[in-house]
């Protein structure tokens, strides 16, 4: 394999990490802004500050319970990504 084909690889493999270490933090958000912004519809209380901390604590859960997937995910990437140097160079 090329340089630049293990390049664009990297580079692939880059971006499928971090949309999977992103993911669930951001669909919790999303998840938990929707069903705010419904009861706050339904009942007419207009405080745009109401859902940042079940927001902030649900990301805070999720990150708590897949964090070590996320960080090992990380690291294992990182991981290669150092080790793919040797061969980017020659």
């Amino acid at each position: 394999m090329g340089g630049e084909d293990l390049l664009y690889d990297m580079a692939r493999q880059g971006l499928v990490v971090l949309t999977l270490a992103t993911l669930p933090p951001l669909l919790t958000a999303l998840a938990i802004g929707l069903v705010i912004g419904l009861v706050q519809a339904a009942t007419s209380i207009n405080e745009a500050t109401l859902s940042f901390v079940p927001k902030l604590v649900g990301v805070f859960l999720v990150l708590a319970l897949f964090g070590g997937i996320i960080g090992g995910l990380v690291l294992d990437f990182t991981r290669e990504a150092f080790e793919a140097i040797p061969a980017l160079t020659r």
